[in-house]
């Protein structure tokens, strides 16, 4: 399969073709609402901000796999990030990453990074015609994957 072939739920519990980003640069991160990197959410929306008139769109599903750092209900998870980091990227449902119950999109995601999710906030960076270009560890902060951001916006 490829990127834009799969189907996934938004937070509030629409469907969506992820066919409908087709010409943007998509990182899609899964997060996590009580993580030490749970932070990033500010980084992930200022990059949001600054690039997503030049076409950049962030994808974030939470998980609750790595140490049940995201144990709240879709509309908890949903009144956090806005509240508390003012969130305007898309938000979708909550998802298992890794596993015998990992979604259809995850499993890809890890099969294209050549390696599986290990913790929250790994990130896929793909291109404006859904190729996959990097995976970036929990450790990357979005200002240091910024470049890569730039590279495909430009």
């Amino acid at each position: 399969m490829k990127l834009y072939e799969f189907r996934v739920k938004d937070i509030d519990g629409s469907e969506v073709g992820l066919s409908s980003y087709k010409g943007k640069v998509i990182l899609i991160v899964n997060v996590a609402s009580a993580c030490g990197f749970t932070p990033q959410y500010e980084g992930l929306q200022d990059l949001f901000e600054r690039y997503k008139d030049k076409g950049l769109e962030i994808l974030a599903f939470p998980c609750n796999q790595f140490g049940s750092q995201e144990p709240g209900s879709n509309e908890q998870i949903k009144t956090f990030c806005e509240d508390k980091y003012s969130v305007t990227f898309k938000l979708f449902d909550k998802v298992d990453v890794i596993g015998d119950h990992a979604s259809p999109l995850f499993n890809y995601l890890n099969e294209v990074a050549g390696r599986d999710i290990k913790w929250n906030f790994t990130k896929f960076l793909f291109d404006q015609n859904g190729n996959f270009i990097k995976g970036f560890g929990s450790m990357k902060t979005p200002k240091m994957i910024e470049e890569n951001i730039i590279e495909l916006v430009s």
